[in-house]
């Protein structure tokens, strides 16, 4: 259920969408010289929010966005719209959330609490990781550590700036894009890049 708090950031959205695209919330990022990852995406593993093991190379063949989620911030309402993405790319794109409580404590719940929130709220049926830290610290997430590591995907130093910042890889498994939180997961900024290549 969600609560009061939830349901004004809710109607603030549209709000919050239009006033924080400029800056680094709106920010695109693009591997154009298409570097390829120096350790194998598919070689990383997360574990999902109801204790399974993920191994991506299950994942092989379908884009992936991996995206940093939280329950109780002015961008949550995207778990909507990660979900319309989700059904509209069935079998061609999998999205990946991985809950964290990186910025303003704004993921406090566990991880059968988010679980439910997103399901209730959102309809949320893509897989949710176990809440994890996302941002450059030595609890870091290895797969996150992947995300924002030259050394490791062969591009890409920047971390997320704030919940809901997104990251897509290809079907060749190489990380293509960065999207700032501001950018919408429905926006053409990220479909023109969802289709076949």
């Amino acid at each position: 259920m969600a609560t009061f708090r939830q349901k004004f950031l809710k109607l603030l959205y549209p709000l919050i969408m239009r006033l924080s695209g400029s800056g680094s919330r709106g920010q695109v990022l693009e591997n154009k010289q298409a570097k390829p990852a120096i350790t194998p995406f598919y070689n990383l593993a997360s574990q999902l929010n109801n204790g399974q093991n993920l191994s991506f190379s299950d994942l092989k063949g379908k884009k992936v966005l991996l995206v940093n989620t939280a329950s109780n911030c002015g961008y949550t309402n995207q778990y909507e719209e990660l979900q319309q993405l989700s059904e509209q790319y069935a079998g061609e794109l999998v999205i990946l959330g991985f809950p964290a409580n990186d910025f303003a404590e704004q993921e406090k719940a566990d991880d059968h609490a988010i679980q439910e929130f997103c399901q209730v709220n959102f309809g949320v049926s893509f897989p949710l990781m176990k809440k994890s830290v996302v941002v450059k610290k030595d609890e870091q997430h290895p797969v996150y550590r992947w995300l924002t590591q030259t050394a490791q995907n062969g591009w890409n130093e920047q971390a997320p700036v704030w919940n809901f910042s997104k990251y897509l890889v290809n079907e060749n498994g190489r990380l293509t894009h960065y999207f700032g939180p501001a950018v919408s997961p429905l926006s053409d900024t990220v479909t023109q890049h969802l289709t076949r290549s």
